[in-house]
């Protein structure tokens, strides 16, 4: 494997990680709880302004544990006039394997957080049962039910969210999640939520083929090929291997075939020192050759897991490539919004205009300069001011 140069805290608090993961294997194929609990601090939800964020978690089953956590960035504002849902939603999906983590883990808190802020969206993040504890496919059903429940109940979630402009996101075992999770939905008639992007960071596909990467790259600082092993061993039905259809979603055992799936745009984020790297470009190839919408963006210097960590510069990349996918998801909205603004400016509602222009900008689907150029510009004639700041 290639050298990852790291700051030594990070690397410190990766090998004490993978050791104490490790150590809390037993050989009964089953995981010690506390042991591993060590590695994974919680963090409550807070109702407080945390980096221009506030969170809540909302209940769905408690019998099955099943809960979310929702971050909403609280620098949007609402303007009278429309029923003030202007904000984007992200399903949220985390990893570790389908049997580590959960949505109050710090790390998942603080990265969905972050994101919530920088991408001025709400964050739904799922906490899904874990395995070996709960097999496939308990992990794609509380996912699932998940989406349901969000359709099916609007008022748990801001007010200001709009459910048309729903994105279904996660990394590692969450990127396998979302890929499963949109196969059943596109079978599924919400009456509230549409689905228009998916977002795959790092996704956690296989097969029994050893390929290059896992060869090249295992042994990496919190992955290796034994450690993707044992996960597809906990997590599958017994009896399965590493063809089932949950890994290998375009191997010699799969069942759907995904050219005739109602499958939303796809963005897949991959780094060149992940070991899963040749299985996550398997995956785009098929999207290609099924005749799906999907881009990919890819940091030669990522291992698996790290856009987690702000301080490594391939965490912006990846960032900026969720952002510039869901401008470009949401862009067809624009035509919408355009002849709406036509409409006020022909009726002379120049105040409408701009504060409708000023809420577009505000979720990133507004950057047409020389629209936004001409109103003012209209505008500014209309009151006979000399200036009008934009």
């Amino acid at each position: 494997m290639a050298s990852v140069q790291l700051p030594w805290k990070l690397r410190l608090i990766y090998a004490a990680c993978k050791l104490i993961v490790n150590l809390s294997h037993r050989p009964d194929d089953t995981i010690n709880r506390r042991l591993q609990s060590l590695t994974d601090p919680k963090t409550s939800p807070s109702k407080t302004p945390q980096n221009g964020v506030v969170s809540s978690d909302t209940v769905i089953n408690s019998s099955q544990d099943l809960w979310f956590r929702c971050f909403t960035p609280t620098t949007t504002t609402t303007h009278s006039g429309d029923d003030g849902r202007n904000l984007p939603i992200i399903v949220y999906i985390h990893g570790g394997g389908f049997a580590f983590y959960s949505a109050s883990s710090t790390a998942y808190d603080s990265w969905c957080r972050r994101i919530s802020g920088e991408l001025n969206a709400v964050v739904v993040s799922i906490n899904y049962r874990l395995a070996p504890e709960h097999r496939c496919p308990t992990q794609y059903e509380d996912c699932f039910d998940t989406l349901k429940f969000l359709d099916e109940n609007l008022d748990k979630l801001p007010v200001n969210v709009n459910p048309k402009l729903c994105f279904i996101a996660g990394d590692s075992a969450g990127g396998n999640l979302v890929h499963h999770v949109a196969v059943k939905a596109s079978e599924y008639e919400f009456s509230s939520l549409k689905l228009i992007g998916l977002i795959s960071i790092q996704p956690f596909f296989g097969g029994e083929e050893r390929t290059e990467s896992e060869i090249r790259n295992s042994g990496g600082l919190l992955l290796s090929v034994e450690d993707t092993d044992w996960y597809w061993k906990m997590f599958l039905p017994d009896g399965s291997d590493r063809d089932h259809p949950a890994v290998n979603v375009f191997g010699p055992k799969s069942s759907v075939d995904i050219s005739r799936v109602k499958y939303p745009s796809t963005l897949i984020l991959i780094g060149g020192l992940d070991l899963l790297y040749d299985w996550q470009r398997k995956y785009y190839d098929g999207l290609k050759k099924a005749g799906k919408e999907v881009d990919l963006v890819e940091d030669p210097n990522a291992f698996h897991g790290s856009h987690m960590f702000e301080e490594l510069p391939g965490s912006a990349l990846f960032t900026k490539g969720i952002q510039d996918f869901m401008a470009h998801g949401l862009r067809p909205c624009l035509q919408i919004y355009n002849s709406i603004i036509h409409g006020y400016s022909r009726n002379g509602k120049f105040d409408e205009a701009l504060l409708f222009l000023e809420e577009m900008k505000e979720i990133n689907l507004a950057r047409h300069t020389d629209t936004y150029g001409d109103l003012i510009q209209a505008y500014g004639k209309h009151k006979m001011y000399d200036e009008i700041s934009t």
